[in-house]
């Protein structure tokens, strides 16, 4: 019986180290392997600058710090899918919708904003007919209604005293002389005054020394022009009369909208005093001028105003159903939220798998926007599933996780395009950092559309990089320095601010590329973009200043812009 227990337990000892080496040793085995693939594939990247890939270990080209591997790089995602927990994106609040299921509501169409204003076809002026002074003005403030045949004013005239003297003289001739007693009354007639008023100076024999103004047209006055006392030419205005039976409304349309407008489209109509009613009108007029400021067009919409609800002055709300509107079957909407623009590219954020939350970043080419949804032309398919809300959030865990993002494009070769870190003289970065100061003068110059300082500074900095050694850059590098000269040269020979502005834009892509380069300054400076300036292209320009303000529009869109790199 011992025999047995010993024989039965060494075959478990046996059996139990033998289940043991298949249990352990295989996935060792297995793991070696993955981790002998995973090592083949391995990617790196910079920790300040996810923009820089690599398939082998190195320096940052950009700052010089270590690279580190890529995480993530073996579980089964592409290159620039990445994985957000299920904890982040309940703090995000991140919200996705399916691309094609946007419904179609009240909010659809094209909104704009304007305002009420007089019809200027229903305004009339109405002014002295003879040379004197206003004894009596009855039309004396704006707002009042007058009506056809009211008494506006009265004038005293010597003119029309010596006048009416003719007359009586003419009037005792009138059988001798008939031509020039016709002529005489025909010249009262000239200076508005009626039949009945002749023929009462002809047949009193009596002259008056003031006469009355009446009004030709009716409706409110809004303008006075003299005033009691004033002495008036023929032909001077005294007040400005409006028809507000009619008025317009119009709106503002901004440049990339005005494919979608034409003359006849209906409108419907809101306004801020009368918020529960909706009234129809019908677009008249496009104006066929640009406002160049403001990159907006007016158009006009004619407005029956019979109980005087709508006054000049008043804030207007339209929404214009527009083609794309009409036939949005057949277009691509998606929410206005999920798409985030910076200047050239329109990008959007897909979720992958719809029970897992990983993500990529696409490229979309957008059509017209349509109230809170736009048009989508390429780039996305009906079906995916895209971040509505808390995309920048998401585009932030692209960044941190070295994937392409809104800041950071990548090449075919994953590397986004950067100029290559050289030992620079200390001479050199001396210099340039001497010479940013008076760029910063000089930007704010721009800023403030100061035509004078632009010039100053302008010729302080041409004279700072006059002053610089740059025998250390590399042909690169020189050939950003060399083309800040030549453009910087250029610009100061023109003198009109919009012109400068356009000079400003090159002047500034090579000049940022040189302060990439530049290290150990004594503070931050921020490499800051306007998305909409160059034409919509965007451009960029450097700060000494977190707070962006706009070199390129100045006060019309001062705060426009965000900070798309901190150079420490």
């Amino acid at each position: 019986m011992n025999k047995k227990i010993v024989i039965f337990c060494a075959i478990s000892i046996g059996l139990g180290l033998f289940i043991g080496y298949l249990i352990f040793k295989s996935p060792k085995e297995t793991s070696n392997h993955i981790e002998a693939h995973s090592d083949h594939n391995e990617q790196w990247t910079c920790s300040m600058h996810p923009q820089i890939v690599r398939d082998e270990p190195g320096d940052c080209p950009i700052c010089g710090m270590d690279l580190i591997p890529v995480e993530g790089g073996s579980n089964g995602l592409s290159q620039e899918q990445f994985r957000l927990t299920e904890n982040a994106i309940a703090l995000a609040n991140i919200q996705t919708t399916v691309v094609g299921n946007t419904q179609r509501d009240g909010n659809n169409g094209i909104s704009i904003s304007g305002k009420i204003a007089a019809n200027e076809k229903a305004i009339a002026v109405q002014a002295s007919y003879f040379d004197g002074r206003i004894e009596q003005l009855n039309a004396n403030y704006e707002g009042q209604n007058i009506n056809k045949g009211q008494l506006l004013a009265t004038i005293y005239s010597p003119e029309l005293v010596a006048t009416q003297q003719e007359l009586i003289t003419a009037a005792s001739l009138k059988e001798s002389q008939p031509r020039l007693y016709e002529a005489v009354r025909n010249k009262l007639k000239l200076w508005k005054l009626s039949d009945a008023q002749i023929q009462s100076i002809e047949s009193s024999e009596k002259v008056r020394d003031k006469f009355p103004v009446y009004a030709t047209v009716s409706g409110t006055v809004t303008e006075v022009i003299a005033v009691e006392g004033d002495y008036v030419k023929r032909g001077q205005p005294i007040i400005k009369v409006s028809n507000l039976g009619t008025v317009w409304a119009e709106f503002d349309v901004y440049e990339r909208q005005l494919s979608q407008f034409k003359k006849g489209q209906n409108i419907a109509i809101t306004a801020n005093a009368y918020p529960d009613q909706t009234f129809k009108g019908v677009v008249s007029f496009i104006d066929p001028v640009l406002n160049t400021a403001t990159r907006t067009t007016s158009i006009r919409v004619v407005l029956t105003n019979n109980n005087a609800l709508f006054k000049p002055g008043m804030f207007v709300n339209g929404i214009v159903e527009t083609k794309s509107d009409i036939e949005h079957v057949s277009k691509l909407l998606v929410p206005a939220s999920s798409v985030m623009w910076t200047g050239k590219r329109s990008l959007v954020y897909v979720k992958i798998k719809p029970d897992e939350p990983i993500f990529e970043m696409k490229e979309v080419v957008l059509g017209v926007k349509n109230g809170d949804n736009v048009e989508v032309l390429s780039g996305l398919q009906p079906g995916e599933e895209i971040v509505t809300n808390g995309t920048f959030t998401v585009d932030a865990a692209a960044q941190l996780q070295g994937k392409k993002s809104m800041m950071n494009k990548k090449d075919e070769n994953n590397v986004m395009d950067a100029t290559p870190k050289t030992e620079m003289s200390r001479a050199f970065q001396k210099s340039f950092l001497e010479a940013l100061s008076s760029y910063f003068e000089f930007k704010n110059a721009f800023v403030d559309s100061n035509v004078e300082e632009v010039s100053n500074f302008g010729k302080t900095l041409l004279s700072n990089f006059n002053d610089t050694d740059i025998t250390s850059l590399s042909k690169s590098e020189k050939s950003y320095f060399d083309n800040c000269k030549k453009i910087l040269g250029e610009m100061l020979k023109t003198t009109n601010i919009d012109t400068r502005r356009k000079y400003f834009v090159n002047f500034n892509k090579n000049m940022v590329e040189l302060a990439m380069l530049i290290e150990g300054t004594n503070q931050a400076i921020y490499v800051q973009k306007c998305p909409m300036a160059d034409g919509n292209k965007g451009a960029i320009w450097l700060s000494e200043s977190k707070e962006v303000k706009n070199p390129y529009y100045g006060d019309l869109m001062l705060n426009c812009g965000e900070v798309i790199e901190t150079i420490k």
